[in-house]
């Protein structure tokens, strides 16, 4: 469904700053660099960026994607990012014709983005990101749906726990890690956003995600899948997580 009015145009707005934000946060949020106080530089020269270096999307184009000061190539994934945060909104846009719904999915979306992709890339799920997506996912029942949040809170607690359950007993089993507690906080983040009805929608969905995102990535990359071989099981359970609360918004 697609929102009337101008409801639809300030989220679209707001997508490429929150990317560029993405951007920064997936940068600096595992190396535990500050995050807000210091200022943004050249991946080469190390130059401070102007603020018009700094526009989304409009900076790369401007400046023929190379650094003003030592004209090397400024890397695509910012503007990805930028990019990918738009294609967010507009697809919670089109999912709802419910303002209150829009903002919550983008909100939703964009903390997802940056989960996703943290994940895949290094292996871990900051508690940073996941724990308030927990309280915002009870926020968002509250005032979408207030009937429904003790559904939801008891869903949190079930993701969580069954996740963690599952961790415990694989440790005993085989003597190592399997689940990191990252996956049980953002299970539990699912569970406030979606439900108890909706939630092993998200931890199947996520698990044959994950699973088809590293065969593919194993397939490329000619390296076989081996027992040792760590998967991202949060990047699967974002993108899961995303397609079912889109699913119950156009539902």
């Amino acid at each position: 469904m697609i929102a009337g009015s101008t409801v639809w145009l300030y989220p679209l707005l707001t997508a490429p700053v929150v990317g560029s934000f993405l951007g920064v946060l997936i940068r600096r949020l595992p190396q535990r660099l500050p995050i807000a106080l210091d200022r943004s530089r050249c991946d080469h020269c190390g130059h401070t960026l102007r603020p018009f270096d700094l526009i989304p999307l409009i900076s790369y184009v401007a400046l023929g994607g190379k650094c003003r000061f030592c004209g090397a190539p400024i890397g695509a994934f910012h503007v990805v990012i930028e990019i990918a945060a738009v294609a967010i909104a507009a697809t919670a846009i089109w999912s709802s014709g419910d303002p209150a719904a829009i903002w919550c999915g983008c909100i939703l979306g964009w903390a997802l983005l940056a989960l996703a992709w943290i994940d895949w890339q290094h292996m871990i799920l900051p508690d940073a990101l996941t724990l308030p997506l927990v309280v915002l996912g009870l926020g968002a029942t509250w005032w979408l749906d207030p009937g429904a949040i003790a559904d939801h809170g008891i869903a949190a607690a079930f993701g969580y726990l069954a996740l963690r359950g599952l961790a415990i007993l694989y440790r005993r089993l085989r003597g190592r890690d399997g689940l990191g507690e990252g996956d049980a906080k953002l299970l539990a983040a699912a569970g406030a956003w979606v439900g108890l009805a909706s939630l092993s929608y998200v931890l199947v969905g996520g698990a044959l995600l994950t699973l088809a995102a590293v065969t593919a990535k194993s397939v490329w990359t000619r390296q076989p899948i081996r027992s040792s071989t760590r998967l991202p099981l949060g990047t699967g359970l974002c993108l899961a997580l995303w397609i079912v609360w889109l699913y119950a918004r156009i539902a």
